[in-house]
């Protein structure tokens, strides 16, 4: 009977290691928003404006090699300061804004015409709340099995030294569970989508019998 007790208490025996696996992984996708507005006390000629400086962004984004379909007009903006909502009785009256949307998987490209934009601004373009292109990683799934594999093997490599050191066997798995992906700034320093280098992550906890 003592020697049943003590083989049931060492089945239950088991150690909980977790595994890491990273990869440096570079955006497939990128967004390039570009806002631009123009101001007036007359609509029309605000309208006007903002007609020219459109035209004008396109002949850019042309120049700079995008094709039509990667370019996309976002919603037109219109402001009267002198309305209730606004209460501005001081400046122009009318402040129209409108978006010209640049997607493409074209990373590189859409590098260059950033640094491009004084480009615009020399012809007059008031570019506004220029924030950068959107960088993202798309392929998630292509690298999620070796991924999950490497963090396994990870945690199994560390299971085992826990096992020798402690004296025992490793049993098989006893529980294992993924943690998230997460996709990071490759140097894990500002915001991870306006960078192109970035870094996958997933932790894997693995629970495994000692014998």
């Amino acid at each position: 009977v003592g020697n049943g007790i003590v083989n049931a208490r060492v089945g239950d025996r088991f150690v909980s290691v977790r595994g890491l696996a990273e990869r440096d992984v570079k955006a497939d996708l990128a967004v390039l928003p570009i806002r631009f507005t123009a101001s007036g006390e007359v609509l029309s000629e605000v309208q006007g404006t903002i007609d020219a400086d459109l035209a004008t962004v396109r002949r850019f984004l042309a120049a700079q090699g995008y094709a039509a379909e990667a370019i996309s007009l976002g919603r037109l903006e219109v402001a009267d300061t002198r309305s209730r909502e606004y209460g501005n009785q001081t400046g122009p009256r009318f402040i129209l804004a409108q978006t010209v949307i640049v997607r493409t998987t074209d990373v590189d490209r859409v590098q260059a015409t950033t640094r491009a934009l004084n480009d615009l601004v020399r012809q007059g373009v008031v570019i506004q709340d220029f924030n950068g292109p959107t960088y993202v990683f798309t392929k998630l799934n292509d690298v999620r099995p070796a991924m999950i594999a490497q963090a396994t093997a990870a945690a199994r490599t560390g299971a085992e030294q826990f096992a020798k050191d402690s004296g025992a066997r490793l049993g098989p798995i006893r529980e294992a569970t993924q943690g998230s992906f997460q996709i990071l700034a490759r140097d894990e320093i500002g915001d991870e989508t306006q960078s192109v280098d970035k870094k996958v992550r997933v932790v894997t906890t693995v629970s495994y019998r000692l014998n």
